[in-house]
Order: structure tokens, then C-alpha cells, then sequence
């Protein structure tokens, strides 16, 4: 007994939009029509659609579906690029996890760049932005420096720094520079 589309779309468990974009995209071949123009689709159009379910499951892009569902020569490289990718997302995915469960834990901001979570609320504004800046700048080693910089800062110097005031006087200004070169100095 032959199905109407929405009856496939049903069978397969998807929709009778997705049905038609694979027609219009040449992954499903078009069944015959009945004498009324409704369209009829067999057991091998059932298959044919699970089987580029399967692949759209899997993640494999739109594009190769035919080539992957047919067994060409070139569906082991692009499962190897489609495994790739899925490693990749993978690794982000858990980065931002490692990252908001740090954030939870700490209490930090939530645009906080990773590994400041913890002296977060020590940062000024200006140290805060400078920062984001500098985590789109470095490599992790410099970058790991500037927070071994900023975890050592204890004395509020930033904070200091931040409250000079435009008409300080000369010997205040001396004050703050010999307590940054200080801190400079001894860091590792």
C-alpha cells in the first residue's frame, strides 16, 4: 500500500517540510503520482528517507549525504572531517563548563575572562578591561603570566592607581611608579 507524504513524514518521524527540502535538494527521489496527483511512496522511499535521517543524526552536512549514503570512495573522509569537528565542539563545550562552573563557584562576573574568576572582584575597571584585551592578544604562556601578575598583586596597587587623580602631585605619582617597578621586579 503506498504512503502520502504526511504518512511518510509520520513513519520516518519527521515532517512533510523536511520530506519536500530533501526532494528539492535530490537526496529523496520523487515517487510516482496517483491519477489524482498525490504523490506515492513505497517501502524503498522509507528506507531511502531513515537512511538520510540517520545521516543528518550523525551530523553529516547536507551537502555529501548522497555521496555518504551511497558508500562512495569519499564517505571515510568526510566521517573522518565530520569526527574532527565533533571533537572540536566537543572541547569548546567543555571548556565553557570548566569556565561556568569556575564562575558559579567563585561568584564571578560572567564575561570574566577564564582563570581571573578568582580575583575578579579585586579588579578595577581599567584592569578588568585590559584584560579581555590582553586574552585575545596572547598565547595561554603570556597570558598565564598575566594572571600570576595579577593573583600576586595583594598590595592594591591597581586600585591605587585607578584613584590618581588627574592633578596628583609629582611625588605621588613617584610613589606608585616605585611601587609598580617593585612589583615588576619580583615577580618569577
Amino acid at each position: 500500500m503506498p504512503w502520502s507524504t504526511r504518512q511518510l513524514a509520520d513513519l520516518a518521524d519527521t515532517t512533510v517540510n523536511t520530506i519536500r527540502h530533501y526532494h528539492r535538494l535530490g537526496l529523496l527521489d520523487e515517487p510516482e503520482r496517483r491519477h489524482n496527483g498525490y504523490k506515492q511512496y513505497e517501502v524503498r522511499h522509507l528506507v531511502s528517507l531513515l537512511r538520510i535521517r540517520r545521516l543528518a543524526e550523525l551530523g553529516v552536512p547536507r551537502s555529501p549525504i548522497g555521496d555518504v549514503s551511497a558508500g562512495s570512495d569519499s564517505t571515510p573522509g568526510v566521517l573522518r572531517n565530520l569526527d574532527a569537528e565533533l571533537q572540536r565542539r566537543i572541547e569548546r563545550i567543555q571548556k565553557a563548563r570548566t569556565d561556568i562552573a569556575a564562575i558559579l563557584r567563585t561568584g564571578a562576573p560572567a564575561d570574566v575572562p577564564a582563570g581571573f574568576e578568582s580575583v575578579a572582584s579585586r579588579l578595577s575597571e581599567a584592569d578588568s578591561s585590559m584584560i579581555h584585551i590582553d586574552a585575545h592578544r596572547y598565547d595561554q604562556n603570556a597570558l598565564a603570566d598575566v594572571q600570576k601578575m595579577v593573583e600576586a598583586d595583594t598590595d592594591d596597587l591597581s586600585a591605587d592607581i585607578d584613584r590618581l587623580p588627574a592633578a596628583a602631585d609629582e611625588e605621588t605619582r613617584q610613589l606608585l611608579v616605585e611601587r609598580l617597578a617593585r612589583n615588576l621586579i619580583d615577580d618569577p
